[in-house]
């Protein structure tokens, strides 16, 4: 008996002694942010409202204000090299950086609201948002002009993707997805057939892309096509949280930001998706990685998370709750959960050292009772989410 403590006080060690997403402190604006990329493993930018723009020359250990000349809130940042950038937001806003973000020059603005924009290479450009909004650039963003994207003009489009200089995606409201194979000059109806609201867009090659949103209820929802988006399958997200940037780092690793801090990871191509510790319950809007492990997200209230492996792990021992009550600990069978000063309808999470969900609880009442004699005997973590709160603990199972 001694032996087996001492082997999971050991691996409880080492499990903490890395960290799944960490919060990049302090938080250096209260303002909601948008998105975030990067232009080298070190050099990042993040924009939201008011006009935010902040960058990071050390991998997200600092972050520092740019002047972005205008308080319309930011939607979108997109960098065509080291030096030259784009951002687009409220009132039609388009800026642009020659010089990594010391200056930013205004090239539009007008009406919309444009909400994603990307570019294909230096000159070439595309920008969406509400009204069917879709605006292209073919000389580095000194004129821009509107393209008809074939849907009603009271649709909202909220990203662009494209695969490669001719072939693009737009994704928004109602379930809407469209397509084109000729640079923007026409646009086909991919719409998956639902009322749903899609947030973002991602494809991983020509054929294969992922489009995240969420459904009139609010939950999330994941869709893949391996087709070029001439059909797309739904696949099971297991969240109840809407959902709103998807990012890949190869053809079977991505991850999914959404309501709630949730953060989803695949390692299979979307077949199934885990639940990570993001250690925030704010909104997660955008999220961008440099390099297979290292990534950065970010959100409401200047949230700003990075993970440097992946986001396996979990947080050091601070993070266990004082307010979450579980007992007995070690158990065997049955293990009872009390909640002191968090509200009574929370969702409950169980997850082993690997970050996997292996069980999922609606908690309606103060104390709760579980039965866990199917779980196999480990070291597993408790997460309690509200809309205010995350609470987690540690349960040992013999």
């Amino acid at each position: 008996m001694k032996k087996f403590y001492f082997l999971i006080c050991l691996l409880i060690i080492s499990t903490f002694a890395f960290s799944q997403w960490t919060k990049q402190n302090p938080f250096p604006t209260g303002n909601a942010l948008s998105s975030v990329v990067f232009s080298d493993a070190n050099t990042g930018y993040t924009v939201g409202t008011n006009g935010t723009i902040l960058k990071t020359s050390n991998g997200g250990t600092t972050w520092i204000t740019l002047s972005s000349g205008t308080t319309n809130d930011l939607g979108s940042i997109f960098f065509t090299n080291a030096n030259t950038g784009y951002c687009v937001g409220g009132f039609r806003t388009i800026l642009k950086t020659i010089n990594g973000g010391s200056t930013w020059t205004v090239l539009s603005s007008g009406e919309n609201y444009l909400s994603s924009v990307y570019f294909t290479d230096d000159n070439t450009g595309y920008a969406v948002g509400n009204g069917a909004t879709i605006l292209k650039t073919i000389n580095g963003g000194a004129t821009w002009t509107a393209l008809s994207s074939g849907i009603p003009n009271y649709f909202y489009l909220n990203s662009v993707y494209f695969t490669d200089a001719n072939t693009g995606y737009a994704v928004g409201f109602a379930g809407t997805i469209i397509k084109t194979i000729n640079g923007g000059a026409d646009w086909s109806t991919l719409s998956i057939g639902s009322t749903t609201k899609l947030d973002a867009v991602y494809f991983t090659d020509v054929n294969t892309g992922y489009t995240v949103g969420e459904d009139e209820q609010g939950n999330g929802i994941i869709f893949k096509t391996i087709n070029g988006g001439t059909n797309w399958a739904a696949l099971s997200s297991g969240t109840n949280q809407g959902l709103y940037s998807v990012c890949f780092t190869n053809a079977n690793t991505g991850y999914v930001m959404g309501a709630g801090g949730t953060i989803l990871k695949t390692i299979n191509a979307g077949t199934t998706w885990t639940a990570q510790l993001s250690g925030t319950t704010y909104d997660l809007y955008s999220v961008y990685f440099t390099d297979a492990n290292t990534g950065y997200a970010v959100g409401l209230n200047g949230t700003i998370l990075k993970t440097t492996n992946g986001g396996t792990g979990y947080s050091d021992l601070s993070f266990t709750s004082k307010t979450l009550n579980i007992y007995p600990n070690p158990l065997s069978e049955k293990i009872t959960i009390e909640l002191s000063g968090i509200p009574c309808t929370s969702q409950l999470s169980i997850m082993n050292l690997n970050g996997q969900e292996v069980m999922q609880y609606k908690i309606t009442e103060p104390k709760t009772q579980l039965d866990i004699s199917n779980l196999p005997s480990g070291v597993y973590f408790v997460r309690v989410t509200n809309d205010r709160t995350v609470e987690v603990g540690k349960i040992v199972k013999q």
